[in-house]
């Protein structure tokens, strides 16, 4: 069964310990697919949001900062005054793991395409 969106959102992360390998990048690519806006940058997934004003992109960082927190699985973030660029990558593995996919479906999950 193909992986979408809503199975991604709905999935938990799993810890990750060093001397795992990092995904492949044919996988990566497959899983990149279901996940709007986001983009294969290196051994990391990036996204821009952009917003009306400041107070967006504070009340969407927190959020971000909630899902990173209650995953155990935290991104690179740069926040500017009406933008927020979030950056995954497992540094355990030195490149993606399914939490990164996991992590960007709950983010894309919190505004409305």
């Amino acid at each position: 069964m193909a992986d979408t969106v809503c199975d991604l959102a709905n999935r938990h992360c799993k810890p990750c310990e060093g001397g795992m390998p990092a995904m492949e990048r044919t996988s990566a690519e497959k899983l990149l697919a279901t996940l709007p806006g986001w983009e294969l940058q290196d051994n990391a997934i990036a996204r821009r949001f952009e917003f009306k004003n400041f107070y967006q992109t504070i009340a969407f960082v927190n959020a971000v900062a909630w899902i990173a927190n209650s995953e155990n699985h935290h991104p690179d973030l740069e926040v500017s005054y009406k933008a927020c660029r979030v950056r995954y990558m497992t540094h355990a593995v030195g490149g993606l793991s399914e939490n990164d996919f996991i992590c960007a479906a709950r983010i894309n999950a919190l505004l409305p395409e």
